[in-house]
C-alpha cells in the first residue's frame, strides 16, 4: 500500500486512511494492544502501512475522535481500555440463562487458558495470580468474599496464557461473571467450610500452574468452574427462564 505518483488526492489520502484506520481499529479491538500501551510512532507506523505520515496522522486523528486512543504531548498516541471490550459484544446480564450460559463458556474457555498458562508463564506472569491468591486467602480468613480477587485471579490466569485471546474475553466478561460470583459468594457463606473449600481449589490451580502441570491445571480448573455453578444453582436449574 504506497502513495501512488499522480494520485496525491484528497480521495485518495482519505482513502488510504480509512484502510489503515479500520486495521489499527481491529488492531486495538482485539487486544492486540494493551490499554494505555504506547502505539508505535508515526514513522513506524508508516513504513509498517507503507503510506506517508500525513495519512497515519488523519488515521489517528479518526482513533482519537472515536474514543480509541489518546495523545500525550510529546509522547505519542496511547490505547484506550473501552476499545478492548467492544468487538465481543456480550450485553447485559438479564435472567438467570444467561448465567448459566456465561458457566457454559467458561468452562470452555479457562481449563485451557489454565493449561497454557502452566506451560507458558514466567515469573512476572505469575506474580498477579500470587497477589490475587493473597487477597482471596486474607478475605478467607475473615470470612469474607473478595469478588474482585476472585476475577482478578481468573484475568491474571488468562493473561498469563501468553494468549490475547484468552485474555480479551475475559475482560469482555467481567461484569457477566461478577454478577455471577456475587451470587457465589453468598452461596459460600452460608455453606460450611464453603469458602475454604473455594480458596483451596484456587490455591491448587496456581500451584499446578507454577509446576508447570498444564494437563493437571486443566482439570482443576474445570472442576472448580463446574462446582461453582452446581453451588450456584443448587439443582434449580430447571427454572433458567426467570429473570435473575
Amino acid at each position: 500500500m504506497t502513495d501512488k505518483p499522480g494520485r496525491s488526492t484528497a480521495a485518495q489520502r482519505k482513502s488510504l486512511a480509512d484502510v489503515v484506520f479500520e486495521k489499527l481499529n481491529r488492531a486495538i479491538k482485539s487486544g492486540a494492544y494493551a490499554a494505555d500501551e504506547r502505539l508505535p510512532t508515526e514513522h513506524d507506523l508508516a513504513a509498517e502501512f507503507q503510506v506517508s505520515r500525513p495519512v497515519i496522522r488523519e488515521a489517528l486523528r479518526r482513533l482519537r475522535d472515536n474514543g480509541l486512543v489518546y495523545s500525550r504531548r510529546g509522547a505519542g498516541s496511547f490505547v484506550r481500555q473501552v476499545g478492548l471490550r467492544e468487538p465481543i459484544g456480550f450485553g447485559h446480564v438479564a435472567s438467570i440463562a444467561d448465567l448459566d450460559r456465561c458457566y457454559e463458556f467458561r468452562i470452555t474457555l479457562e481449563p485451557e487458558a489454565a493449561a497454557a498458562a502452566a506451560r507458558r508463564h514466567d515469573a512476572v506472569s505469575m506474580a498477579p495470580i500470587d497477589a490475587a491468591l493473597a487477597e482471596m486467602r486474607d478475605a478467607t480468613q475473615r470470612r469474607r468474599h473478595r469478588e474482585d480477587a476472585d476475577f482478578a485471579f481468573h484475568l491474571a490466569i488468562a493473561r498469563a496464557s501468553d494468549n490475547r485471546y484468552f485474555a480479551t474475553a475475559m475482560e469482555a466478561l467481567e461484569d457477566h461473571i461478577a454478577v455471577g460470583m456475587q451470587f457465589h459468594g453468598m452461596s459460600l457463606k452460608i455453606t460450611p467450610d464453603g469458602l475454604v473449600h473455594v480458596y483451596e481449589e484456587h490455591k491448587e490451580i496456581a500451584e499446578a500452574i507454577r509446576e508447570g502441570r498444564a494437563d493437571r491445571a486443566r482439570d482443576l480448573m474445570r472442576a472448580h468452574l463446574i462446582g461453582s455453578r452446581d453451588r450456584l444453582f443448587e439443582g434449580r436449574r430447571a427454572g433458567l427462564g426467570e429473570s435473575a
